[in-house]
């Protein structure tokens, strides 16, 4: 199992730190981000955390998924990879 985990159905008031120290309880938490918007700075209801191991990553999924926090029942299951994304705007004529 993968130590990068999804974390969904957040709420928009949940910051970075907030993820950080939910997830200490299950293990090292080497990084956490909380997504925001680039343009109004607003979370985007979903972040991503990475454990030290894939045991404390699973351990944190068993341990937080569906658990509500600010109001929000989590979603957290392991991360996939980003898939790529066709690119660019569309010529204007």
């Amino acid at each position: 199992m993968e130590n990068k985990l999804y974390v969904g159905n957040l709420s928009y008031s949940t910051r970075s730190e907030d993820l950080r120290l939910h997830f200490s309880a299950y293990g090292e938490v080497t990084s956490a981000k909380v997504i925001m918007e680039r343009d109004s700075d607003r979370s985007k209801g979903f972040g991503f955390v990475e454990m030290s191991s894939s045991d404390e990553a699973n351990a944190a999924i068993q341990g937080l998924h569906g658990k509500e926090i600010d109001g929000r029942a989590l979603t957290v299951n392991a991360a996939k990879p980003m898939e790529p994304r066709l690119g660019g705007r569309s010529p204007r004529y």
